[in-house]
């Protein structure tokens, strides 16, 4: 990788170490404990349940070992005296402990297993309803390639965690304590023996544990590369294809997912010094067991049987240490994404909406609009808007003009309330926007931005997205309105015919109309029309204009336009420079000052046109 390249993704890696900077001691912290009580309230009887079922499993499965014991040590010497009966006993208690053991576990994993897609279920639909109420600012500043790994990535660790790690800790914690015991109640001296290899295995644990911790982290600052930009590349496709950057594009991610695969490598590599310890210890103890054990058979000290069930719960003591050990990578990743996720859900909107709206007017809404002495930044050092006013009566189109920079987006997205500003007031009707809760705020002002975007489906449904409710005739009139009919008797299936994905089956012009008939179906009292004609082209754009001069008749209505051919529709014009009206009046008036702003913009604009 070059070092532009280099350079050009190491502020994606710090990204992306910021969110694998977790690990297991993050599931300590306090907003990770409260949303695990949130997703596990609902379950605590069927956990406690399921618990007990699991215990009794444990217990029935480690009872097993011993009945062999009895059986070798009486059953066996009862039978060669012709009583067959203790031997007959001892087998059926053996297979009924066996089946008892099956029955619960099964119990136990299919119980877990619904609980934990519940807690899935849950936990997916709180990130996708939180995401959506977080404030624009939110949006623009957390990457799409991070939404989709938390909603994506983060839930297959837990999952994973959930679906095959739970099981696997708790019968190991569970087998572990009860063998421990029992090896010592069977023979403490070989008990003492055994719980000794304890110190190389707890020694191996910690070096295995700290190791998978920094591959782990690795692991997934690569794989958040790859999704990054996967992600990336996937959404500027147009771009990618219109500059030919497939090479170039395929040589990182080659790079980056060459890097993933080092570092998933690496962590296997710890598994294979790990798990072959952990059997080495295994084997050693069993060993020494073994030799220890047979000279104290050999001298009578102890039964044949007991040292059998002695071997036989050794072995179910050094599996359940190295299953442990491997449930710390699964759970590790899952407490990291919690962490992250919890995170997220943690996160406040910057524009909070009141439980309920107040001083709504009775006869409904009317459209004066009010900005009172506003300030505004989008960071504290940079002012956009300093005191500013602007009052817009009731039933005004009102066009704002200005270089970029000016300030003409940042009024319309503080009227259509995506910032709150940080001193001042924005009013409709002498309300303050700050007092609407979100539906009643949505039906007195709705926005029509450049990107007009378009959801999978019909144009039908495009156009009734803002009023699922709709009847078609309704949908019909809004698309009539702005001229859509024309467009759509040239598709296939007319107001049925599916756009694709972002509305990719129609031309800009043709996404821009649906978007301006989804907002006249609104019908807001306040349209603000964001760059809403500067994907038409001159034909569409008249069109358009036309319609717009029936649709915005006694509704007020914001426009914010460069092309100075959308400003004829406009009762007023505004001229901003650096967050300051500097002219204000009609078309007519404000060129009549030859010497005026909006003068020199319209003859700049006719020049263009020569």
């Amino acid at each position: 990788m070059t070092t532009a390249s280099v350079d050009q993704w190491r502020g994606v890696a710090a990204e992306a170490q910021e969110d694998v900077a977790a690990s297991l001691s993050v599931l300590l912290r306090r907003r990770t404990r409260r949303l695990l009580g949130d997703l596990l309230a609902p379950h605590k009887r069927a956990v406690w349940v399921y618990t007990i079922a699991i215990v009794i499993s444990v217990v029935a499965s480690m009872a097993i070992p011993a009945l062999v014991g009895i059986g070798i040590d009486r059953g066996i010497p009862a039978a060669r005296r012709g009583d067959d009966v203790p031997l007959i006993v001892v087998a059926a208690l053996i297979v009924g402990c066996a089946l008892l053991q099956a029955w619960l576990y099964r119990t136990f994993v299919l119980g877990t297993g619904r609980i934990g897609q519940r807690i899935l279920l849950e936990l997916r639909q709180r990130v996708f309803r939180h995401f959506q109420r977080l404030s624009l600012s939110f949006h623009e500043r957390y990457t799409s390639g991070r939404m989709i790994s938390r909603l994506t990535s983060d839930m297959d660790t837990i999952s994973a965690m959930l679906d095959a790690g739970l099981d696997v800790l708790v019968t190991a914690v569970l087998s572990i304590l009860t063998v421990g015991t029992v090896l010592l109640v069977l023979d403490w001296p070989l008990g003492l023996v055994s719980l000794a290899s304890f110190v190389p295995l707890l020694w191996l644990s910690r070096w295995y544990q700290r190791r998978s911790t920094t591959a782990y982290r690795r692991t997934r600052e690569s794989i958040a590369l790859v999704i990054v930009h996967f992600t990336e590349s996937l959404r500027g496709i147009r771009a990618v294809q219109a500059f030919r950057r497939e090479p170039r594009n395929n040589q990182i991610f080659g790079e980056l997912n060459e890097d993933y695969r080092k570092t998933t490598t690496d962590s296997f590599q710890l598994l294979t010094v790990y798990w072959p310890g952990i059997r080495f210890i295994g084997n050693l103890t069993t060993a020494a067991i073994l030799l220890i054990g047979g000279l104290r058979v050999i001298n009578g000290d102890m039964k044949v049987g007991v040292l059998a069930s002695f071997v036989l719960y050794l072995r179910r003591f050094f599996e359940p240490i190295a299953d442990v050990s491997q449930f710390y990578d699964s759970f590790q990743g899952a407490a990291a994404a919690l962490e992250k996720l919890s995170g997220v859900l943690d996160e406040e909107p910057s524009v909070a909406m009141p439980a309920r709206s107040h001083a709504i007017p009775a006869d409904g809404w009317h459209g004066a609009v009010e900005l009172r002495n506003v300030n505004f930044g989008y960071r504290a050092d940079a002012p956009v808007l300093d005191g500013f006013d602007l009052e817009v009566p009731a039933g005004q189109t009102v066009a704002l003009l200005g270089k970029t920079g000016a300030g003409k987006s940042t009024i319309a997205r503080l009227l259509a309330r995506f910032y709150d500003p940080t001193a001042g007031d924005v009013l409709i009707d002498g309300v303050p926007l700050r007092d609407l809760a979100e539906p009643d705020l949505r039906q007195a002002v709705a926005m029509v931005t450049q990107e007009s975007f378009l959801f999978t489906g019909s144009v039908a449904d495009n156009i009734a997205f803002g009023r699922p409710e709709a009847s078609r005739d309704e949908i019909e009139a809004a698309g009539r309105a702005v001229g859509l009919d024309v467009v759509v008797r040239r598709l296939p299936n007319g107001w049925d015919s599916t756009v694709g994905k972002n509305g990719a089956k129609l031309s800009a012009g043709q996404r821009q109309l649906i978007a301006l008939a989804r907002a006249v179906l609104a019908d807001p009292a306040v349209l603000i029309l964001d760059e809403a004609s500067s994907s038409l082209d001159a034909p569409t754009e008249r069109l358009v204009q036309r319609a717009l001069r029936t649709v915005l008749a006694g509704r007020t209505a914001l426009i914010i336009a460069h092309r100075l051919s959308t400003v004829g529709i406009a009762d007023r014009v505004l001229v901003l420079d650096d967050g300051r009206i500097v002219e204000d009046g009609t078309p007519a008036q404000l060129l009549s000052a030859a010497d005026g702003e909006y003068a020199a913009l319209h003859r700049q604009w006719l020049e263009s046109l020569l």
